[in-house]
């Protein structure tokens, strides 16, 4: 599994935080593509949608991510990487708005990982804490099920729980920080990830982006790291 990927790409992202200020619909899409020849022979690509909702009764995610990686080893082409993911997640709003009932479904193919597939079914209680003009900070945690094959052709499944924050932080007019965490504790295996990203703009429409994916599992067979990590700096273009 590749441990660093540098990419460039076009992707559209709302930075606004206050909440007469978020738009019904957008859609963030991503791409990044790396080629390099001579003592070193390799290709990378990246690709990523990702989508808000905000109705007046729900308040919904959703989200595509793929990747692949292909590499000379020992004069052979060879590919290191081939993942995909996508999730969506529903959040039905209370009589307090914030206070809000979410149900989420993810499902991620990882060909280089210690499984075929994982795939969450989960629901239960959501909550936006606060969103003001600088930061915002909204969490969510209940029962779900995850279905797994491991490489081996083994299946694991089990109850589990899930719970995930995001955390958004404005810098200044220009830059703005994001947390992304879940976890998914279940008796055969916990799955968790971490994204943190810096964003900052650098001319109209345009910004420049650091971020570092960790993606964990706490049960592997030998031979396997327990911890993947993705560092990418990418281009942003806001269409909308």
């Amino acid at each position: 599994m590749q441990k660093t990927l540098v990419i460039l790409s076009l992707l559209a992202s709302s930075q606004a935080f206050a909440a007469d200020k978020e738009k019904p619909f957008s859609m963030d899409g991503e791409f990044g593509f790396i080629s390099t020849s001579g003592n070193t022979d390799t290709t990378s690509i990246k690709g990523k949608i990702s989508a808000h909702q905000e109705l007046e009764m729900w308040s919904n995610d959703y989200k595509f991510e793929a990747l692949y990686k292909k590499d000379e080893v020992n004069d052979v082409s060879q590919t290191t990487a081939q993942k995909y993911f996508l999730s969506g997640q529903g959040n039905y709003k209370l009589a307090n708005p914030d206070h809000r009932v979410f149900g989420f479904v993810s499902h991620e193919d990882d060909r280089f990982s210690s499984f075929d597939y994982q795939s969450t079914i989960a629901a239960g209680w959501s909550q936006k804490l606060w969103q003001d003009d600088d930061s915002k900070f909204s969490y969510s945690i209940g029962p779900g099920y995850s279905f797994a094959k491991r490489q081996t052709g083994e299946s694991e499944n089990g109850l589990i729980v899930r719970a995930s924050m995001d955390y958004r932080l404005k810098i200044s007019e220009t830059a703005q920080f994001k947390q992304l965490v879940s976890s998914e504790v279940g008796s055969d295996n916990t799955k968790s990830k971490s994204e943190s990203s810096v964003s900052a703009q650098i001319s109209d429409g345009f910004s420049l982006k650091v971020s570092l994916v960790l993606d964990h599992n706490s049960d592997v067979p030998d031979g396997k790291e327990n911890l993947d990590t993705q560092t990418a700096v990418t281009l942003v273009y806001t269409f909308f």
